[in-house]
């Protein structure tokens, strides 16, 4: 087979290279810095491998290469929890989800020989947040800007079904792996200084990197359709998540981050990490053996690993 990718060299992307070209599959990487790629897949440890580079935004000749490959996976985005959500961050958080999305489902529109299938990023931000609320693939759509923001990037994707071609909408929740939301969270303890973040009882809808890649595979690979929460079976509140890593970690978990600080830090940006929601993976549960449906092995395998 071969994969083209979309946002390859990020966090989730680059380990999604790694398992493909592991699988024997040809990949196509779609960048915006093709030095960069060149650094994470080397051409000796990755002969698969293809660079390629684009531009997610705007429609060019990178168009023309989608032809012929059997699966696209699109994990282009701007991060979320990186820096204050200004007016102009938040117009680039959207339009790096929208238009990137848009080009691709334009190209596959365009290609005399279509993909099967486009694997598309969302989040579960997609639901709004909440304290008591339980969501799964079933519930509406919140009404904040995360939300919004999740809205018009699966109604792009959603496109791609006029050409023909299946379609895999991942509701991704908080990633962990040796990075990431993860990484950060990480440090203080080390410095004997890690607790909670906030109130703590907010809600964390997380998932081993692992386990989301092989689900990104098996969405490759098999005939899954429509929308599927990307997150493990038993999520936990800020308040359990804390005092896990410290336990794994053999540090304390004592000294909580105030609410105000992170909003001083992140402005709006602030409710990636204040506020939360309980999601269930209901679809996808019954289809998928999870390597690390609870939170503790997962973490230790992170932090004992170094994953």
């Amino acid at each position: 087979m071969k994969v083209a990718i979309a946002g390859a060299t990020g966090f989730v992307g680059s380990r999604l290279v790694e398992r493909l070209h592991k699988e024997g599959m040809k990949v196509m990487v779609l960048t915006r810095n093709t030095t960069y790629a060149q650094k994470v897949f080397p051409p000796s440890a990755f002969p698969n491998v293809e660079i390629l580079a684009y531009t997610p935004t705007s429609a060019g000749s990178w168009q023309d290469a989608i032809s012929g490959c059997d699966a696209v996976v699109n994990l282009a985005g701007e991060a979320i929890g990186e820096g204050r959500w200004t007016p102009e961050r938040k117009q680039e958080i959207l339009n790096s989800r929208k238009l990137s999305t848009q080009k691709i489902v334009e190209a596959i529109a365009n290609s005399t020989t279509k993909p099967k299938v486009l694997v598309n990023a969302s989040a579960i931000g997609y639901y709004g947040t909440s304290e008591t609320a339980t969501f799964d693939e079933t519930s509406s759509t919140g009404n904040d800007f995360l939300a919004s923001v999740c809205q018009a990037w699966e109604a792009e994707a959603s496109k791609v079904r006029e050409s023909g071609v299946r379609l895999v909408i991942l509701r991704f929740g908080i990633v962990l792996g040796m990075g990431g939301a993860l990484g950060k969270m990480i440090t203080p303890f080390k410095l004997f200084a890690g607790g909670p973040i906030g109130s703590g009882r907010q809600w964390l809808s997380w998932i081993h990197v692992d386990d989301l890649v092989n689900i990104i595979l098996k969405s490759v690979v098999t005939e899954l359709d429509g929308v599927y929460n990307a997150t493990a079976p038993h999520p936990v509140r800020m308040a359990e998540f804390s005092k896990t890593l410290g336990e794994v970690m053999n540090r304390p978990s004592w000294l909580p981050v105030p609410s105000f600080a992170i909003e001083v830090l992140l402005g709006d940006g602030a409710i990636v990490v204040l506020e939360g929601q309980k999601v269930l993976p209901k679809r996808i549960e019954g289809q998928f053996n999870y390597q690390y449906p609870n939170l503790q092995p997962a973490l230790a395998q992170i932090v004992n690993g170094g994953l």
